[in-house]
């Protein structure tokens, strides 16, 4: 398993990947069995962002890189897929003096609700705690579009596809993650973890 600190990040924040993963095992964050995760494979290993955002002291640093990395590009509003990436899109906001709202799912479809609004041509900055596949962003993406704001970045937590997966940035550099890891991953039908007669649990708000 590979893993780095962010694009840039040295660059905006004193903290290493070292840092970002040793504050994930100190808050139990990070954890190890055998799980289902949200794209149906299977996976020695979970974070659970939501054990090292329950810190207010992790929150902090670790969305102080995301909001480092954006500190010079104008921002509206940040907008994150609730449940687990609402932490990191008010603390992100807090720390670029911006408003924060968030996406819900309605019958399967992700959409602003409680009276949330993108305003045409607000520029929007898109959080989210951990991405895998990226689905729950993209859709969260799609509604920004759909609503005339303007993408102008996607940052979040951890990054468990290797840097694999990529949003409709207008740069490179504007996509963002506090670290990133090659996470090993087994379709159900080739899991070893099934063939030791284990089962998968699901940690995760979905």
């Amino acid at each position: 398993m590979k893993s780095e600190i962010g694009n840039q990040r040295s660059e905006d924040t004193d903290i290493k990947a070292a840092d970002v993963l040793a504050m994930f095992s100190q808050s139990g964050a990070l954890l190890e069995g055998h799980f289902l995760l949200t794209s149906g494979n299977h996976s020695n290993q979970y974070f659970q962002c939501a054990k090292v955002l329950q810190y207010p002291e992790y929150a902090k640093r670790l969305c102080e890189i995301i909001a480092a990395h954006f500190r010079d590009t104008s921002i509206d509003v940040v907008i994150a897929p609730a449940i687990g990436g609402i932490v990191v899109g008010q603390e992100v906001a807090r720390q670029l003096g911006v408003r924060s709202i968030f996406t819900e799912r309605k019958e399967g479809v992700m959409q602003l609700r409680r009276g949330f609004e993108i305003r045409p041509g607000e520029r929007v900055l898109v959080c989210e705690d951990v991405v895998t596949t990226g689905g729950s962003v993209f859709e969260v993406i799609d509604v920004v579009k759909k609503n005339g704001g303007m993408l102008m970045g996607v940052g979040f937590i951890v990054d468990r596809s290797g840097g694999s997966v990529r949003f409709p940035v207008a740069n490179p550099s504007d996509q963002i993650a506090c670290y990133t890891t090659e996470a090993v991953k087994y379709t159900p039908d080739e899991c070893p973890l099934c063939e030791s007669g284990s089962t998968p649990v699901k940690p995760g708000s979905r």
